[in-house]
């Protein structure tokens, strides 16, 4: 929808704005990165991800003389359709809604942005612009097989899914790989999921481990971490600067369209890069992701939302209000739409609370 300029603000700040105030942003505050929330305060959530996400993508972005606004914007948006429990609850609701058309968190990212949020007097979603929209449907490369949200929204308003998104797009998709191999890293040292002695196996890591020791001889462990990430962080900027703008350079671009049509992306790792994280990727999903503890967490998470949808679907009459009113003469396929849709806008905190009092008969409702 066409809206009157902003006196102070560009378009893409005010996405940026309106993407932090939405009511999908602010529950991911208490979301799963990787550990529950209630595991420790330490950990990470999709929130503080969300945000490291956009200072890196900020950085980067600033680097290359890119839009930082419109760079930042996709960073903070990207994991809105995340559902409570991480990937386990996303897990869970592909699952449960197979019969009804399946669940993407990507898709459930563009949907919040476009359809699901309710703050406007004017429209539904946040109203963002062609940019931001491109860059949220395809960060991750040309969109072949588009989702049935994307391609509805593709049909009327085109998002070129065929073609590469902007640099933009491509810098807020690297800095999310960027934020999550460190910090995942760092979670995982300082829940005890494994030791400083294994991370050393991994050449990069036991590399970086190396400098730091030199530089700095008596660190205490925690510092000593601290220090390695953020050594790790930089070592991956600098390598995605150099990379993307050799390609720039070879690329020679003169406009945007020219970026998107490049046939590959502008802004990567070098493969030298690419072949030292393929171990640490392998290291942390074997590590960390498939750890015993971490299993029962994710074991848990979907065995709750699944019974949530389950319940809810069958008995639409147990929803708030407002979403009975959603759910009242929609056909099944709509019906658990609006199902997942509600379970999929939940906190971890209120999932676990709502199948208590759901499931366990000694918990007052």
């Amino acid at each position: 929808m066409e809206e009157p300029p902003s006196a102070t603000r560009t378009p893409f700040q005010r996405d940026r704005d309106r993407i932090i105030h939405a009511g999908a942003f602010r529950k991911l505050q208490y979301k799963t990165q990787v550990f529950v929330y209630h595991e420790g305060d330490y950990y990470r959530t999709r929130l503080t991800h969300s945000l490291e996400v956009a200072q890196i993508a900020r950085s980067l972005a600033r680097a290359l003389g890119l839009n930082e606004d419109l760079a930042e914007a996709m960073a903070l948006a990207h994991d809105l359709g995340h559902t409570p429990f991480g990937h386990a609850g996303e897990d869970a609701l592909r699952a449960a809604m197979e019969p009804y058309g399946g669940f993407d968190h990507n898709e459930q990212t563009f949907r919040i942005v476009t359809t699901i949020e309710e703050r406007y007097p004017l429209f539904d979603g946040l109203n963002l612009t062609w940019e931001t929209l491109e860059g949220l449907a395809k960060h991750n490369g040309p969109l072949l097989n588009p989702r049935p949200a994307i391609a509805a929204f593709d049909a009327v308003w085109s998002l070129e899914l065929e073609k590469h998104a902007s640099a933009e797009a491509q810098v807020a998709a690297l800095a999310d790989d960027i934020a999550y191999v460190n910090h995942d890293l760092d979670d995982g040292l300082r829940a005890g999921l494994f030791s400083i002695d294994e991370c050393r196996e991994l050449p990069l890591v036991d590399e970086v481990f190396a400098v730091v020791e030199k530089r700095y001889p008596h660190l205490r462990e925690a510092r000593l971490v601290h220090a390695v990430v953020r050594e790790l962080i930089g070592l991956m900027v600098n390598d995605v600067l150099a990379e993307s703008r050799r390609r720039l350079r070879e690329a020679a671009p003169t406009s945007v369209d020219e970026v998107r049509a490049a046939g590959q992306p502008v802004i990567a790792f070098s493969s030298e890069m690419r072949e030292k994280l393929a171990p640490v990727r392998r290291f942390q999903f074997k590590r960390m992701y498939r750890h015993y503890r971490v299993n029962r967490l994710t074991s848990k998470a979907r065995r709750v939302l699944r019974q949530l949808f389950d319940i809810f679907l069958a008995e639409p009459d147990l929803l708030p209000e407002e979403w009975q009113r959603r759910v009242q003469g929609a056909q099944p396929r709509a019906r658990a739409r609006i199902v997942a849709d509600y379970i999929a806008g939940m906190t971890d905190r209120y999932a676990l609370e709502s199948h208590e009092k759901l499931f366990n008969p000694y918990m007052r409702i």
